[in-house]
C-alpha cells in the first residue's frame, strides 16, 4: 500500500513533469498558439487538485483500496495529458 505522503509526492511529480513538458514545448515553438499549451497546463492543475482532495479524504473505510484507485486514476489522467502534449 502506498502511503499518503508517497502518493502525494507521485501526484506532484507526475503533473509537474507534464506541466514542464508543456512549457518546454511552448518555449521551443514560440510561433505556435500558446492557448493549447495553457489549456493542457490548466487541465493538469485541475486534475492535480482533484486527486489531492481524494487523497486527503478522511471518511475512507479501506485506505489501501482507496489509494490503489487513486493510483490508477493518476495513471489514466497522466496518459491522457501526455498524449495531448505529444500531439502539440
Amino acid at each position: 500500500m502506498a502511503s499518503k505522503r508517497l502518493l502525494k509526492r507521485d501526484v506532484n511529480n507526475v503533473f509537474g513533469d507534464i506541466i514542464e513538458a508543456a512549457y518546454i514545448h511552448q518555449e521551443a515553438n514560440p510561433e505556435e498558439d500558446k492557448a493549447k499549451t495553457e489549456a493542457i497546463v490548466d487541465e493538469a492543475i485541475a486534475d492535480f487538485d482533484e486527486l489531492i482532495v481524494k487523497i486527503n479524504q478522511k471518511d475512507v473505510e479501506n485506505k489501501a483500496q482507496h489509494f490503489k484507485a487513486i493510483e490508477k486514476e493518476l495513471e489514466a489522467k497522466a496518459e491522457k495529458l501526455i498524449e495531448k502534449v505529444n500531439a502539440l
